[in-house]
């Protein structure tokens, strides 16, 4: 797993709706779609440049089965590559499985 950028909203806003991958440990693909990008009130710590940024998080969905545990995860997107994040089962709403990727 490659190291992950320094993320801000700006890199995802655009992508909802999009498809991402995981790649499970028996090598299939679970697909997940980015379904929102929340951004939060408060500043985070500073980045390799210096900069802030603000806090967000990205809520994914994904398939009935399998489900995913608390941990890090190899996403890959067609145009990002692969990134590496920590994914937060949410639980089920009426669209089934949702997880969330924070950035503080």
């Amino acid at each position: 797993m490659t190291e992950t950028p320094w993320f801000t909203h700006a890199d995802f806003a655009d992508r909802v709706g999009e498809d991402f991958r995981v790649r499970l440990p028996d090598d299939s693909v679970l697909p997940l779609i980015l379904s929102e990008v929340e951004v939060g009130l408060e500043d985070s710590g500073q980045g390799p440049d210096g900069a802030t940024r603000q806090q967000f998080s990205l809520l994914f969905r994904g398939p009935t089965a399998p489900q995913l545990s608390q941990g890090l995860w190899a996403l890959e997107h067609d145009e990002m590559g692969e990134l590496a994040l920590f994914l937060v089962p949410l639980g089920p709403d009426n669209k089934g499985p949702r997880y969330e990727a924070a950035f503080a």
